[in-house]
């Protein structure tokens, strides 16, 4: 038998606890649309956002590895530049000392042993500017590796001054010794493209680990996006639902607060 009462509506209650409900869903669909995230607070996906964030982390560490291998190319092409022009200077060694080392040509020795000289200072001064005067334990930390032995590019880059490179010989008064410092010249050579090498090979490295790291870091942005960010197609289509959802339940709650009125009908 139908049960009528003016004190409890449950219809009317039903009505507004499922209204509730559909307003909280609309809230949540266009607080998605708005924002373009599917998790905006942690209650929406605890799990997911802890996971969401570890990715988020790493793409920060890798944006950051790749400007720091950016930074050390950019030291090694100073370097390289220098060493470069080091070796044009021994090109010029060589040839002042083969010059020197015959007795025959006529040459004066003496003016060709000062620029052989004024050459070494401009080797040692090269040197200085590229900051090859002194060896360098360089190292750049690249990928999201938590150590420095799986992270960086790392290397010991010789000197390159003219001491280092064995150029002990200032000058010459004879052919002989001409002949002696031209054997130093093509020593030195050898030791030049030994840190030559180094520099290339560090070049090399950076330039692998920046496309790995540049890989990473798409496919970290890449599964945090799964995660965190909204599907808008899916979100449109909540916010249509809990629309009609809402117009209905209004309309619901208004009928079900009329029925009361009815029941009065029955005291007339």
């Amino acid at each position: 038998m139908a049960s009528f009462s003016v004190v409890s509506n449950i219809a009317s209650a039903n009505a507004s606890a499922n209204l509730t409900l559909t307003q909280a869903g609309l809230n949540r669909a266009l607080g998605r649309l708005s924002s373009g995230y599917r998790i905006n607070y942690s209650g929406d996906d605890a799990a997911g956002l802890a996971v969401a964030n570890d990715y988020r982390n790493k793409v920060s560490i890798l944006n950051q590895g790749i400007r720091n291998a950016n930074d050390g190319l950019s030291k090694l092409q100073i370097k390289d530049g220098a060493l470069a022009n080091m070796a044009t200077l021994l090109d010029r060694l060589a040839t002042l000392a083969t010059q020197a080392g015959s007795s025959s040509n006529g040459v004066d020795i003496t003016k060709l042993s000062d620029e052989y000289g004024k050459v070494l200072d401009e080797i040692d001064r090269e040197a200085t500017v590229g900051g090859l005067d002194a060896s360098d334990d360089f190292s750049v930390f690249v990928s999201s590796e938590a150590t420095a032995a799986d992270g960086a590019v790392s290397d010991t880059i010789g000197a390159a001054d003219t001491t280092t490179l064995g150029l002990s010989t200032a000058s010459f008064a004879t052919a002989a010794d001409a002949q002696d410092a031209l054997a130093e010249v093509q020593d030195a050579i050898s030791n030049l493209g030994d840190v030559q090498n180094t520099v290339g090979t560090l070049e090399n490295r950076l330039q692998f680990a920046m496309g790995l790291a540049q890989s990473q870091m798409v496919n970290n942005k890449a599964a945090d996006s799964r995660i965190r960010d909204a599907n808008v197609a899916e979100e449109s289509a909540n916010m249509a639902k809990f629309n009609i959802l809402t117009q209905a339940g209004m309309a619901a709650l208004s009928q079900a607060n009329q029925a009361n009125q009815s029941v009065l009908s029955l005291l007339k």
